[in-house]
């Protein structure tokens, strides 16, 4: 499968919904709301991008960092039909090319998405807490 990866900051708030919904993570995501996803995606400071020779988008992985020090991965999502052959770790390391001297790279794992974390040899960090 011939993939293309590219930094995408003009994705449309459509193009990522669809992705979304084509991947697992939707049902973590506000994908009823479209003025949150528009947000989403506006306030983004990289967002990276898979898509197939045809131009169809496969993948997305979107984030927000200073560039110095931290990037945190909100997104990564790829559609069930295009998932192991490699894509979320090329998106990922594709994002870490982007942001290159940032020092902390993070992100939450779905739950079904950990055992993808763990086989890629990712660092699992027990103290991470949600606030508010």
């Amino acid at each position: 499968m011939q993939v293309n990866y590219a930094i995408e900051p003009d994705l449309t708030a459509q193009a990522f919904l669809d992705v979304l919904r084509r991947s697992t993570l939707a049902e973590r995501r506000p994908v009823d709301d479209s003025d949150k996803i528009a947000g989403m995606v506006a306030r983004a400071d990289v967002i990276v991008t898979a898509r197939d020779e045809a131009g169809t988008l496969l993948g997305v992985a979107r984030s927000i960092t200073d560039f110095h020090y931290a990037l945190y991965c909100s997104e990564l999502c790829v559609d069930t039909t295009a998932q192991g052959h490699g894509i979320g770790k090329a998106l990922l390391a594709h994002t870490v090319a982007a942001a290159p001297n940032c020092s902390a790279y993070l992100l939450l794992s779905a739950p079904k998405a950990v055992s993808f974390y763990e086989a890629a040899g990712y660092t699992r960090h027990g103290d991470c807490f949600m606030f508010a």
